[in-house]
């Protein structure tokens, strides 16, 4: 064939493959979806600051997808800016600490990285910030190889293994990369060709070297090629492997506290009202009256409870950065509200000035929003409601509540005596402002010691000659006896005092529509209060991250009975709390045990209960030791005390509406009329949803309107659970269902099991799609359920629950009580051991593993 002619050939030849590819190209599924995804992220980085494009470089190594998108989705810079905080408190390792050590450690190897290297993307950058400097660093500057540096970490952060690391400048580029033995020695050798490549001539070029630089270049190609039970690749991934956040669900939370309206969401309107009734010091109060339209407000019906469900999430900006965030969930009744509008109150304290406030109201039964941003102009309150709600309701219910506000004009304050340990006589002052104060009695440990009419306000107090905790009050009056102020301070109780108090409502005040909830604080010396929440008859009214602590609380239709908690955490999870009675009696029952209870389950060898076996079938041993039973029955008519704690983590997302429908026909179909129940949710903390009731439609109003985010905390919420069942009688079992994985909880599994052993509490832990390749957490569940004479359930879709529920409640109700008088008369409180045998071939006896006296 003529040259020109299979030129033109080889030209139509490529002609058509080009048409060909293009026309390919134009059908490749996802190629349009790639395209736009680059072009939205290219858009998203436009709008980045210098300073955030520089923070997403140099956190690229840890920075999971997940983060950085969310992060590039924020619309706002002072999103951004709290992203980028959140993002380093998601990996602090000692949260408890003022530093953040993690931050502090990357910053200044980010530092050396920039003043050593320069380029992030030299492997020796991506080694160095993921695992510290090396043990030990030879330079390779030999005549025939380009340069080249060999790393020795005796045990390397991320793999935590020896490693030895030749780095080199392939083909003599600037940047640095690890050495793969499948690179062959081509890119090792300078002006290489095939003879020069060849391992035997690799090792003439070594030789020539100086003997430090050869010895460590033999070193490093060995453990390259010969890594022992350590192959090159899992070297490479492990030595590159970014350390993960401290709670893998924090994305999920932080998308869940913006204010942002999600694209084309359905949306309701609601009314906003902002009044400044009074003044606290130098800030105002800041009262915002959120108004929902009943005719625009979805209502849940669940089994008969009804319902109205909402998430407040605010944010207050101050030229132009955050200033403050807060968030609300509000579970209203629907019988509670009597108007046409359904009312939700926020509260914060703001100095004086110009701010911007940024509102999203979620509707949760009907997956709606209102938002709203606008500027509000706080002005110094002169202690004076400056305006009242226009909607009648609304004012009649918050009258009470801010009748309760003080001016800030008059105050009282103990002043702590500087020593720690008070003995002997010592003098105990006060600091007051305002002139309205006319006496101010002091009460010692609930006992009135002294009234004082006149100043100085102080009180002479004899510790005595031990040291011993005591609390002081001190209660300012007017001339006419009101209480204007009031303050209360522990002494002898050292520097780690972690204690809330409720200084509102009043013990013994008596209120119909509203009162005000206000906490105050002792934190130990260096530490920080993560969150404070509030309660009412054990349903969360709201959680406060910052002070100030106060929180106007609408009282429901049944406030003849009613109490006031407060609980405030510490970052590691530490907990403290307070509860004040209100229109109830201030005493509660106490329950004694005059028995060692028992209740048996008793088991074939498929796990079904066995019926109809008699007393004489049962043998008891307590600490090796037989006991005789004094009572014993069938419990099929014995009242039950059944808990379910449910796992609403972000991981749950998808299970969720199954599991609380699952949950939802156990209460239905194991609580009888003498039985009681209770609800906890539980994600990165515990929430009592449902105190212990046999209704129902409380039970079920509890599972309406959960939402799965944020983080777990699984040994924390069982401590929770287990301690909310104490003072019961009778026959106790508490059913958790979660995925079997703990995040971030302060106790450990170990204090969680030694606690589940002393609770006297049957546990069922059903651990949801959990292989059976993580034998892990499979253990600890199923050794939770065994030691506490309960069940451990692993399965794999949550269609299996209703099943399983129904088993549970069968065992329940097959169970025999046995009660024993113990024969062990030592007053000591070491756990006592209980074995009990059943006189039948292939009967299991399950129940408590022993008992503290």
């Amino acid at each position: 064939m003529h040259l020109a002619q299979r030129h033109r050939r080889r030209l139509v030849i490529l002609t058509i493959a080009a048409l060909t590819l293009a026309s390919l190209a134009l059908v490749v599924p996802g190629a349009d979806a790639k395209s736009k995804k680059k072009e939205i992220e290219r858009q998203q980085l436009e709008r980045l600051t210098p300073e955030q494009r520089a923070w997403l470089e140099e956190v690229a190594l840890i920075l999971t997808k997940e983060e950085r998108a969310t992060f590039l989705a924020l619309e706002k810079d002072y999103q951004r800016d709290a992203f980028i905080e959140r993002f380093w408190k998601a990996r602090d390792p000692y949260p408890e600490t003022g530093r953040n050590e993690f931050k502090d450690r990357w910053d200044a190897r980010m530092r050396e990285v920039r003043g050593l290297i320069g380029d992030l993307e030299d492997d020796r950058a991506v080694v160095l910030l993921l695992n510290g400097f090396p043990d030990g660093q030879v330079e390779i500057r030999c005549s025939g190889l380009y340069p080249a540096e060999v790393w020795y970490y005796e045990r390397a952060e991320t793999l935590g293994h020896e490693v030895l690391l030749l780095f080199y400048q392939r083909w003599g580029t600037r940047q640095y990369k690890i050495w793969n033995p499948f690179d062959g020695y081509d890119g090792l050798i300078k002006h290489a060709d095939a003879s020069l490549s060849r391992p035997g001539n690799i090792t003439s070029v070594i030789n020539s070297c100086p003997y430090d630089q050869a010895a460590a270049l033999r070193a490093a190609l060995r453990f390259a090629t010969q890594g022992g039970s350590l192959s090159f690749a899992t070297v490479d991934a492990g030595i590159r492997k970014a350390p993960e956040p401290t709670t893998k669900e924090w994305v999920a939370t932080f998308n869940s506290y913006t204010t942002e309206i999600p694209a084309e969401a359905t949306t309701f309107s609601a009314e906003l009202e902002i009044d400044y009734p009074a003044r606290r010091q130098s800030r105002t109060v800041v009262q915002g009256i959120v108004s929902v339209p009943v005719d625009q407000a979805s209502v849940a019906e669940y089994s008969g409870s009804r319902s109205y469900n909402f998430i407040l999430t605010g944010e207050v900006l101050r030229d132009r950065k955050l200033f403050d965030s807060f968030r609300y969930r509000f579970n209203l009744p629907v019988e509670e509200i009597t108007g046409d509008k359904v009312p939700m109150v926020f509260e914060r304290y703001l100095r004086p000035g110009d701010y911007e406030l940024a509102l999203r109201l979620e509707d949760l039964n009907a997956e709606a929003f209102f938002g709203l941003r606008q500027p509000i102009e706080v002005p110094l309150a002169d202690g004076a409601p400056r305006a009242e709600p226009e909607d009648e309701e609304t004012r009649r219910l918050l009258a009470e509540a801010n009748a309760a506000i003080a001016t800030g004009a008059t105050t009282l304050r103990i002043v702590p005596p500087r020593t720690q340990l008070q003995t002997g006589m010592r003098r105990i002052d006060t600091l007051s402002t305002g002139d309205e104060i006319a006496s101010v009695t002091f009460v010692l440990d609930e006992k009135t010691i002294l009234k004082k009419t006149a100043p100085p306000w102080n009180v002479e107090l004899d510790f005595g000659s031990l040291p011993r905790m005591r609390t002081l009050v001190a209660i300012a009056h007017d001339a006419s006896g009101r209480e204007v102020a009031r303050d209360e301070v522990a002494l002898n109780t050292g520097s780690q005092r972690f204690a809330v108090r409720l200084t509102e409502p009043r013990r013994g005040v008596r209120y119909r529509d509203s009162l005000r909830a206000e906490a105050a604080l002792d934190v130990p010396e260096g530490r920080v209060v993560e969150r404070v929440e509030f309660y009412l008859n054990e349903t969360l009214v709201a959680t406060h991250y910052q002070p100030p602590f106060t929180q106007p609380i609408l009282l429901g239709s049944d406030h003849e009975l009613s109490y006031v908690r407060v609980v405030a955490y510490q970052p590691d999870g530490l907990s403290t709390e307070d509860a004040v009675f209100i229109n109830a009696p201030d005493y509660m029952e106490n329950l004694d045990i005059q028995f060692v209870e028992l209740y048996v389950a008793a088991l074939d060898r498929d796990k079904r209960p066995v019926y109809e076996l008699a007393q004489s079938d049962f043998s008891i041993y307590e600490d090796g030791r037989q006991q005789q039973p004094v009572r014993f029955e069938r419990v099929s008519n014995l009242p039950i005390h059944a808990g379910i704690l449910l796992d609403i983590s972000a991981s749950m997302d998808e299970n969720l509406e199954i599991a609380r429908n699952a949950a939802l026909g156990f209460f239905e179909q194991t609580i009888q009329p003498r039985d009681r129940a209770t609800l906890i949710t539980f994600n990165d903390h515990p929430i009592l949803e449902v105190k212990f009731t046999n209704d129902i439609s409380a039970l079920a109003g509890g599972l309406a309107g959960l939402k799965a985010e944020r983080g777990t905390a699984l040994y924390d919420s069982l401590v929770f659970a287990l301690y909310y069942f104490n003072g019961l009688k009778g026959q106790r079992a508490l059913v958790l269902l979660s995925d079997g994985k703990d995040e971030h909880s302060r106790f450990t599994y170990e204090d969680t099991l030694e606690y589940a052993r002393r609770a006297g509490v049957s546990i069922y832990t059903i651990g949801l799609k959990l292989p059976k390749t993580q034998m892990e957490p499979r253990k600890k569940l199923g050794r939770l359920a065994a030691e506490t004479g309960g069940r451990s359930f692993f399965i794999k879709d949550p269609s299996e629950l209703p099943a399983i529920y129904e088993a549970i409640q069968k065992e329940l109700r097959s169970r025999y009580y046995l009660a024993y008088q113990s024969t062990n008369t030592e007053s000591d409180n070491d756990f006592r051991s209980i074995e009990v045998q059943v006189a039948r071939n292939g009967v299991e006896a399950k129940t408590l593993r022993g008992y503290y006296p």
